[in-house]
């Protein structure tokens, strides 16, 4: 007889009970759960290469000096403003969304942005993962003796 266990509920504060220097990670934790609540704008994760990703974020409708790139620690943040409009609109149909947005991304250790272009409407940044040489696998030499 087999038994499924099923989480129902989490209880955040609780594990503090039990794990000590973990806040960064229950942060973290908790900054993402809030996070995936939206969808908006779409994007995709591309990746390239082994040690190269490509994050494209849909931003149609958004001009130069709307969208602002920041790297905070390993924290990487897209926000698009859209400044109100002045002359007020009559849609008979509105299916573009020009509604501001923020979006985060956790970068993993060593990855650094390379750089960012939009191209038709989709806002494309460069990941690479650069190793630094004391973390890169070494060769240890063996002596034998004779």
């Amino acid at each position: 007889m087999s038994r499924t266990l099923t989480l129902r509920s989490l209880d955040i504060p609780s594990i503090h009970k039990f794990g000590i220097g973990f806040d960064n990670m229950m942060t973290e934790l908790m900054r993402i759960t809030e996070q995936q609540q939206t969808n908006y704008p779409p994007y995709n994760v591309v990746k390239v290469s082994e040690d190269e990703f490509v994050i494209q974020v849909a931003v149609a409708g958004f001009t130069e000096g709307e969208v602002t790139i920041q790297v905070t620690r390993n924290i990487l943040s897209i926000s698009g403003e859209k400044p109100p409009v002045e002359l007020p609109v009559e849609y008979l149909y509105k299916g573009i969304s020009d509604r501001s947005f923020k979006k985060e991304f956790t970068l993993a250790e060593h990855v650094e942005v390379q750089g960012a272009k939009v191209e038709n409407g989709i806002l494309s940044i460069g990941l690479k993962q650069i190793v630094p040489e004391s973390y890169a696998p070494k060769s240890i030499d063996i002596k034998f003796s004779k």
